[in-house]
This record gives structure tokens, sequence and C-alpha cells, in this order.
């Protein structure tokens, strides 16, 4: 029914969007590639993690810790399920902007919520054109100003001493728009030793400068003074007690602090008719330090690097991108070419974590190097419409990788372990989609990609030596994947897409012991599967979504590892055939949503996981489980005010489950266990302009 007072309204379609995942504005309907577009809820939920808003998207795997000393896990269709922390494996912008480095790996920590306006991702061959470690990528879009003005105060605060509080400005005045936000998080934490505080601010300015020329400033602030880390838990001592933290966390304090700020600036003209030119430049700090519990006495070792980590990080880059649209032979062409340069300047420190008998503080110099690492791309992509039923896509990008890393630490047990490495890659990408008819749309992609070490992987040797491991090599994948994409009715849209990806050389394990993991390269791995979306509206404000997803992800050639205690004396075999840890092999996720601007709305989900292998060997799985949320409130108008009052429930029938998983941890600690049965309260208020 509608509410009360108001007229009944007519039935809704899907808005249609425009992505810019594919580097030109498309409907990604029309789109050879698999794209989803996520729009952010103006209110509702908590607005923290990432993986709030990506639980609807099929193919990727974006998982709350419940850990802020560490990032999220994100993996798409596999790539980026080996990262222990930070992401490794999928491309991450905001704003245009990357963030992640130009080794491959990449955190989402300072993405702010509060001020976007919608997430694209994007899976499948094309990602390559992204470049290094592009297995997916996912980007994050700050709204811009709005007219009439707005102005809005978010607080919500619920289970575990969860407080979040949020401001936010928008607007815009002549030719000058701004989108400015600032939010402040705090919680307690579900488990022992896990509390953590973080004050995140965006600001997003805009100036139409003519007809034909717009300049975009974009700054972004991000601060965790101290997140305390509870680490994984051993299968035993999950079962014993979820909420407990390692007994090394607690000994050796284990924590870490972050402190990062962030501009770029993106101008864009319009060249006439038929071409644009679009300009960026950005520039960063972030600065970590990070208390690990590496035993005192395995520091004793020449190789041992310490127990804490300071990280002084200095990065930036330039892209520019021309962009020609028109006609070829008579039917719409457009054509995309650009080059681009990014930078990263790491001063890496580490000391021991002790001093004396005390345990957790910061004690000698261990370690001490200036790590720098760049790449410069050069990349092209064409869309050409080839009558009223064919599209065809292509392009390629060129990438080059080079490492450098400068030993300032050399004493007569630690000789000097300068060196560099240089890797090149050339990465093409095709695609064609058919139009069966208006409404169903058939697609096949397939491309080449590649995915270099990042610097935590080539921090250690696996022969027993010190420096750099500059003999691993990149990995190199083959994608293909077959796409339909349907719309029954006008309200209504389902995507399905069969995959898979060949990788050689790819990056696994060597060993894993007493916190220093190496790495090495293994001849073949496969991802191969299967998604399934569907989004449709009825009954005037109901909607339901579904995303599902079957993943093989599997080693195609044997090799030997070895992780714990047994490093020390022997290596184990992994048969071809084994999975891949971290991957689960289905993921399926519904919802029901009552919704619309004004009355009462309601939201019933649920997600079942399937069981995820922990290690190398698969010797050990975090059990599947299903779950369940509720949530509900009240939107009110008044004049300029809008107030939305809100309250959810997550797991509601309180089953135990393990959230995500540390893959082949030296110490056996696997599990990070999810929180049981939460509640969250939250109020939204807001005034609007006329």
């Amino acid at each position: 029914m509608a509410p009360t007072g108001q007229p009944p309204q007519e039935p809704q379609t899907l808005p249609r969007v425009s992505v810019t995942a594919t580097r030109t504005q498309h409907d990604p309907f029309d789109v050879p590639a698999s794209i989803d577009v996520v729009a952010v809820p103006p209110s509702g939920s908590l607005g923290v993690n990432l993986s709030e808003l990506l639980r609807g998207v099929p193919g990727i795997l974006a998982r709350d810790r419940q850990n802020h000393a560490q990032d999220e896990q994100i993996s798409i269709r596999g790539f980026g399920a080996r990262s222990t922390f930070g992401i490794r494996g999928v491309r991450l912008y905001t704003d245009g902007i990357p963030a992640t480095m130009p080794d491959g790996q990449g955190q989402v920590s300072h993405f702010n919520l509060d001020s976007a306006a919608r997430v694209e991702v994007l899976r499948g061959p094309f990602s390559a054109l992204y470049g290094n470690a592009a297995g997916g990528v996912v980007q994050v879009f700050t709204a811009d100003g709005s007219d009439p003005p707005q102005a809005r105060l978010g607080l919500a605060g619920g289970s575990d001493g969860v407080l979040r509080s949020t401001i936010n400005a928008r607007g815009i005045r002549g030719a000058f728009d701004y989108n400015l936000d600032f939010s402040h998080f705090r919680t307690d934490g579900y488990r022992d030793h896990s509390r953590a505080r973080t004050e995140s601010g965006n600001a997003k300015l805009g100036w139409q400068l003519d007809d034909d020329r717009r300049l975009t400033f974009v700054a972004n602030t991000y601060d965790v003074p101290e997140a305390l880390d509870p680490q994984g838990l051993t299968p035993d001592q999950y079962r014993q007690n979820p909420r407990q933290s390692s007994a090394a966390a607690i000994l050796y304090n284990t924590r870490k602090s972050v402190s990062q700020q962030q501009g770029g600036l993106i101008y864009e003209e319009g060249l006439g008719a038929h071409q644009t030119l679009r300009l960026m430049g950005y520039a960063g700090q972030r600065d970590v330090e990070q208390f690990l519990s590496v035993p005192a006495a395995a520091q004793a070792s020449p190789l041992s690097q310490g127990g804490v980590i300071a990280l002084d990080n200095g990065y930036g880059g330039i892209d520019a991108r021309w962009t020609w649209s028109g006609e070829l032979a008579h039917w719409p062409f457009e054509l995309v070419a650009g080059i681009n340069y990014d930078n990263q300047n790491q001063h890496r420190t580490a000391y021991e974590n002790f001093i004396g008998d005390t345990l957790g503080v910061k004690g000698r110099l261990r370690r001490d190097e200036d790590d720098r690492v760049y790449n410069v791309d050069q990349f092209a992509q064409a869309t050409w419409r080839v009558g009223e039923r064919w599209t065809l896509m292509g392009g390629a990008r060129h990438s080059r990788v080079q490492f450098r890393s400068t030993d300032h630490y050399i004493t007569a047990a630690n000789p000097d372990d300068s060196g560099t490495a240089r890797y090149t890659a050339t990465t093409p990408v095709a695609g064609v989609m058919f139009r069966v008819s208006p409404r169903a749309h058939l697609y096949a992609a397939s491309g080449q990609g590649f995915e270099t070490p990042t610097f935590s992987e080539l921090g250690y040797r696996n022969d027993g030596l010190t420096g750099l491991a500059l003999y691993l090599q990149p990995a190199r994948s083959h994608s293909a994947e077959i796409g339909l994409k349907l719309e029954p009715t006008a309200s209504s849209r389902l995507d399905m897409a069969v995959f898979r990806a060949d990788t050689r050389d790819e990056l696994a394990v060597a060993s894993s012991l007493g916190g220093r993991t190496t790495y090495q390269n293994i001849p073949r791995a496969r991802r191969q599967g299967a998604e399934l979306s569907l989004h449709g509206r009825f009954a005037e404000t109901w909607r339901v979504d579904v995303a599902a997803t079957w993943l093989d992800a599997t080693f195609r050639s044997p090799y030997r590892t070895c992780v714990g205690a047994g490093c020390a004396i022997a290596d184990t075999p992994v048969a071809a055939g084994t999975r891949i840890p971290g991957v689960p092999r289905s993921d399926v996720y519904a919802a029901l949503h009552r919704g619309a601007d004004q009355g009462w709305q309601f939201e019933l989900d649920a997600r079942y996981m399937g069981a995820v292998p922990a290690d190398d060997l698969d010797s050990v799985r975090a059990p599947a489980y299903a779950v369940f949320g509720v949530g509900g409130g009240h939107v009110t108008r008044r004049g300029a005010w809008r107030v939305h009052l809100f309250a959810r429930i997550d797991n509601v029938f309180d089953r135990r489950h393990v959230g995500s998983v540390i893959v082949n941890d030296g110490n056996g600690r696997y599990f990070e266990p999810a929180p049981g049965r939460t509640v969250l309260l939250g109020a939204d208020v807001r005034w609007q302009g006329r």
C-alpha cells in the first residue's frame, strides 16, 4: 500500500545508470562484460565497511574481519584470496584515484561511504585494462554537489560498543559545487582485544569553468590512532570461545596505527564535438606502525627482521586520457587512449618488539630500507557498434613495473640486500555483444592479465638468505567469459555468466613460520565458475535482490610447501587439484526490501557461504554457514526536513560462524570469528534547502 495520505504510485522501473568502468560512459546492459553498479543508500546501515554494500554483487567476496587493525578481505572470482592483510589481485579506485599501489597492494579503509553516490564492480577479462593485479576492479564515486543544497547529521550505535556519527553538507553555488563529509567511528569489538577508533574526512569540490571545461578537487583524510589486533584463532580455540583473542595478542599487545592524507585534481575538457581530454594528478602520504607477536626468542636469528613494522609511504601519479567519439563506416565508434604513471616511495623500518623483559614495545632497529616501485602504462580501447545487433569492444595495455630496494641496515651478520626487479607485460582483451532482442543481450569476452609480487611478498627469500625475493616472477592469466543479460520487464533484470581463468606462475606460499612468510611461483592454477544476479521491483514499493556464485579455484600443478613448526625440518606436497585457500565454492545472497522515500521500510536478507579452505594443503576448513538479517525503519518528511529512524538485527538466530580466514597462518590461527546476534539503532536527519 502507498503511505497514508499519498496517492498510489506507478510501478517503478529499474534506474538506467551509466558506468565508467570501461572508461567511457555506457549502460552496463550494453557492455560485453560483467559490471554491477551499487547505489549507496542514503541511510539505514552503519556505513563503515565496503562489505555492507557488496553483498548483492555476484563474484566478489568482501568480508568484514571484525578487526580494524587489518583491512577488509576482498577477492573477485578467486583473485586476491591469498592475501592475509591488505588487498591484492584487485584494483581499487576512489573518484578515479588509485587506492592500489604500483606493486599491486591496496586498501579500502579510507573509502568514505557517507559521501559516496555509487560503487562499480568490474569482473572478468576487461579488468586487465587497468594493469597490474587487475583480477577485478572496484571503484567508489563521491556524489557531486546537489541543488537544492543539503545538510545531514547521522548517528548509529549498537552491540559491542559500536558508535558511528557523521556530518555532511553538499550543494551548488553558481559554477561551484561541493560535497563535504566528516565521520567518527568507534567500537569495543566483538572479540577481546579488538577496540578501535577511526576518523575519516572527504571533500569533493568542483568548478565548471565554462561549457567545455571542468576542474574537480578531491581530498581525503583517514586516521586510526590505535586499533587493537585480536589475531586469528585455531579451530580448537574457536570452538572453545570465539570471542577470545590469541594469547600472543595479549602478551605482545598487538596493534596498528594508520594516518593517511591524499588529494587529487581532475581536469576535463571537451575538444570540439568529438573529442575530450581528461588529466588527473594525485599525491598522498600513508604512515603505518604495527606491533606483531613475533616471539622474542625467534628474533635472535640474523634472518629475523623484528616484531614492529613502521612504514612511511609517499605516493602519487598522473593519468592522461584522450577520447574520440563519432562514426566509423556510418556506425557509432569510440576510441580511448591514455598513459599513466604511478609511484610509491616507502621507507621501511623494523624493530624488536621488546626491551629486556618488557614485551610489546619498540626495541632495537632490525631493518632499515628505502623501497621504491613505479609503473608506466599505456593503453588504448575501442568500442564499435556494428549494425543494430552487434557491438565490438577491444583494447590493450602495456605495463612496466619496476622495484628498487636500497638497504641501510648493514652489519657483519646482515649484508647489503639492495636490489632491483623489472616486470613488463602487454595485456590484450576483446569482447563482442549480440542483441538477441531489445531485452536479451548475449556476450563473450577474452583477455590476458598479470600480477607482480608485492613488496610484502618480495620481503623474504625462501632459500635461507637475507634480502628480497627478486627471483619471483609475475603471475600471468588468460581469462574468458560468456554471459547473458536479460530485462524480462521494465522493472527486472537478470544477469548470468560462466567464466574461466587459467594462470601460470601462480604466486603461492613456500613457507610460513613465526610471522615470516615466503613465496614461490607454481606452474598452473585455474579459477572457473558461474554467476547469477536478479534484481526486480514489484507491488509498487517492493524489491528483490539475489546474487549467487559457484567458484572452483584449484592449483593445477603439484608443488611443495611448509607451514608451521614442520617447516624447520621438512616440506609437504600439495597435490594437483587441491583447492586454493580462502575461496568458498558457493556463495548465495538474497534480500527482500520494502521502502519508499516516505513511510515504513522493511528488509529481510539471508546469506549462505560454503566451507572455506584455510591453507594450501586444504587440511583445515572454516565450516559452511547460513545467517539471516532483518531491518526496518520509518521516514518522515516535514517541509525541508527528512528524518529516518531505523533499526537492524544481524545474525538473527545467533549462529556461530567464521567470518573470514587468515590463509596459511604459520601458527594455525586461521579463523576470525564473526559476531553473534547484533543490534543496530540509528537516526538520519537531513535538511534540504529550496
